[in-house]
């Protein structure tokens, strides 16, 4: 066989959805099929792209520089023959984010290579409540958080588009008992008390508690929270808790980023639009600057490149 273009679809989709039967129902095929497809491609690359397990699939180390490498053969490949729209003068593009690190890149590159919009900002902490500005037509784009196995559910009139999916890494004050481990093990964190956030209307904390569940454990101490970043960091400096934080967080002093053992868990952020309100062009910069402003974080996360660099390659990066 030869790889074609709807072979890399397949390979994005399956990378996106985090299951063969989720990408076959978003490609409009059976799952026999999108599974017969990705045996092929795996033989006529000679390698596992995804690793199966009991909740879905994930890239290999390889697959994920594949998928990365199909991404940008396909985004060109949409681009030949691709006219730029006229510019709206004046158009103020309403955007709803969530605590996304890569808001602030992505903005300023929009500034940057659309000059003619003016980008208007409005935060929302739950993903739940991004989904509702968007289908009440208060918002036109998004960036949002979801997990595997609990993707974003909305209606029709709303499209996203997976941009990074990431493992969440623990927090810890540097002079904690495990401050010396390349990797902790959750399991071990079993009498830490815990900074939690609170609902995000999308499987969080649900999803942290499932995975101290399946580390045999129950938090025996946990502390709600919803603040800025540098307020959580002084107080697990202070040794009053851990957390699980973003792989891209910048530690403060006294403050020490570890990944865990075995990845439990895993966060994806998405792009959301209204079709009806955000042309092609605008989706499609939306998506490369948010991209980019990924980049750009995990270049200044030498943890997070250190993980990558023995586990996965980051997609995008």
């Amino acid at each position: 066989m030869e790889l074609e273009l709807r072979h890399l679809r397949v390979l994005c989709a399956i990378a996106d959805a985090g299951s063969v039967g989720r990408a076959a129902t978003q490609l409009g095929y059976s799952q026999p099929a999108v599974s017969t497809q990705l045996r092929r491609i795996e033989r006529f690359l000679g390698e596992p792209l995804f690793e199966r397990g009991t909740g879905g699939v994930r890239p290999t180390r390889y697959g994920a520089e594949v998928v990365a490498q199909a991404r940008d053969v396909l985004a060109r490949a949409d681009a030949i023959g691709h006219r730029t729209a006229a510019p709206r003068p004046g158009r103020t593009l309403r955007v709803a984010a969530t605590n996304s690190p890569m808001l602030s890149g992505t903005v300023s590159r929009m500034r940057t290579r659309m000059p003619e919009l003016t980008v208007a900002v409005t935060s929302a902490y739950a993903s739940s409540r991004i989904v509702e500005l968007l289908e009440g037509a208060t918002a036109d784009a998004a960036i949002a958080a979801d997990y595997p196995g609990r993707e974003l559910r909305h209606s029709a009139s709303v499209k996203h588009r997976g941009i990074v999916t990431e493992p969440t890494f623990v927090a810890l004050p540097s002079r904690h008992r495990l401050r010396q481990s390349a990797q902790v093990q959750l399991a071990d964190l079993a009498e830490d008390a815990w900074f939690v956030t609170p609902d995000d209307g999308a499987g969080w904390p649900g999803v942290f508690y499932d995975a101290c569940a399946a580390a045999g454990f129950t938090p025996v101490a946990v502390h709600e929270f919803l603040g800025d970043q540098a307020q959580l960091q002084s107080m697990i400096a202070d040794g009053l808790g851990v957390s699980m934080v973003q792989p891209t967080l910048r530690p403060i002093p006294h403050v020490v980023v570890k990944p865990l053992v075995g990845s439990p868990l895993w966060c994806r952020y998405v792009l959301a639009w209204r079709p009806d309100s955000v042309t092609e062009d605008e989706v499609e910069t939306l998506f490369q600057s948010a991209t980019a402003a990924y980049r750009d974080l995990v270049a200044q996360a030498p943890h997070l490149r250190n993980w990558a660099s023995r586990t996965w390659s980051i997609v995008g990066a």
